[in-house]
């Protein structure tokens, strides 16, 4: 098998003791670091991948994705309620309002301390801070780009072990347990620092990655193509419809192929078939960046599809063959006792994909 190098990072576990509001109820977040550390102790155990601390890339490759308002409040907003005395370490912080059309004037004229600002950068209530949210949200960042680098300087493959997950971040917005956006910004890293000219992404996490279409929706040189949930049932509801398909300059340059409930690999490999077929026409000349969610798996808590472990080695194997290489960014996965050989399974796909592409 070729080798496939994994960038981690232990600042993750600073963002713990998450809590979410799920249909009306306080829960414990279902994004938690236990799933990092599932995964990292599984690719551990084969003795087949090389774990890597990642470099520091510091916040231009963040600001050039995310608009400096946001990376401002994720930032600060933590640091300013412990200041105003609004927070105690025992509970994370939520937004209890939400900036909407017809709330106020526009533009509205925002208070000073980012905490308070939460709400009009956040989309839901799933999306806590904490005192380390901020530096695991930069950290991730980081692993997402050292793998990109990674491949760019010869490696056929690599994993970007990132949490937490990024694809729901938009350019003015968190949300979805999602800060920056990992994906977008290593897409857009291979377009203005290295060089590319064509850059496709594919998404293959449960849910769909909203943040990601919006940041490259009028832009045609960055394929945004996705395969998930129909938004009639699935999360975040208002985006992911096939006749979502980019505007101005960047009409035909998204692509959503929602499935129904119960899809298992039959239904998913005919879709991943297309999608590939879709990417293969946009004819990128960068690495594939890969979005990989495994809320797809038949146990996930928040998810309906029926994937099992085994059927992602042959979607990582159809995936490496038609588009190496290929850069993994870790987004989604609930299921903590079946992640890590979910991830492993992936992996292995994709490796022998690659020897064979």
């Amino acid at each position: 098998m070729r080798s496939c190098p994994v960038f981690r990072s232990d600042a993750h576990l600073g963002h713990r003791e998450l809590r979410e509001f799920h249909r009306g109820r306080d829960i414990a977040s279902w994004e938690s670091p236990d799933r990092a550390v599932a995964i990292e102790r599984a690719l551990r155990a084969t003795g087949r991948f090389v774990l890597r601390e990642a470099e520091a890339f510091g916040s231009e490759p963040i600001l050039a994705v995310h608009d400096g308002e946001l990376v401002e409040v994720v930032t600060r907003a933590w640091p300013d309620a412990v200041e105003a005395g609004e927070v105690d370490g025992s509970r994370p912080l939520l937004p209890d309002t939400f900036r909407l059309p017809g709330i106020g004037p526009e533009p509205p004229e925002l208070p000073d301390g980012a905490h308070r600002r939460l709400g009009a950068f956040c989309f839901d209530t799933a999306t806590p801070i904490v005192a380390g949210t901020a530096a695991a949200a930069r950290a991730a960042v980081d692993v997402a780009l050292s793998a990109a680098r990674s491949v760019v300087e010869g490696e056929p493959l690599a994993y970007g072990l990132c949490r937490p997950p990024g694809h729901h971040a938009g350019r003015t917005v968190i949300g979805g347990y999602c800060y920056f956006n990992n994906a977008a910004i290593v897409a857009e890293w291979l377009r203005s620092e290295a060089g590319f000219r064509k850059v496709a992404l594919l998404d293959v996490d449960y849910h769909h990655g909203n943040g990601t279409q919006q940041i490259f929706w009028e832009r045609d040189d960055v394929l945004v193509v996705s395969i998930h949930g129909d938004p009639d049932r699935a999360y975040p509801y208002w985006s992911g419809r096939s006749s979502e398909r980019g505007a101005g300059a960047g009409e035909g340059t998204t692509r959503n192929f929602p499935l129904p409930a119960n899809a298992g690999l039959e239904a998913y490999a005919a879709a991943l078939e297309a999608a590939l077929e879709t990417i293969a026409a946009f004819a990128p000349n960068a690495p594939l960046v890969v979005s990989a969610g495994f809320d797809t798996f038949e146990g996930d808590p928040i998810a309906d599809f029926t994937l099992r472990t085994d059927d992602y080695r042959l979607i990582g194997t159809m995936i490496a063959e038609a588009c190496s290489p290929v850069i993994v960014l870790q987004e989604g996965g609930y299921a903590v006792e079946a992640l890590g050989e979910n991830v492993v399974t992936f992996l292995d796909g994709l490796r022998d994909g690659v020897g064979r592409g």
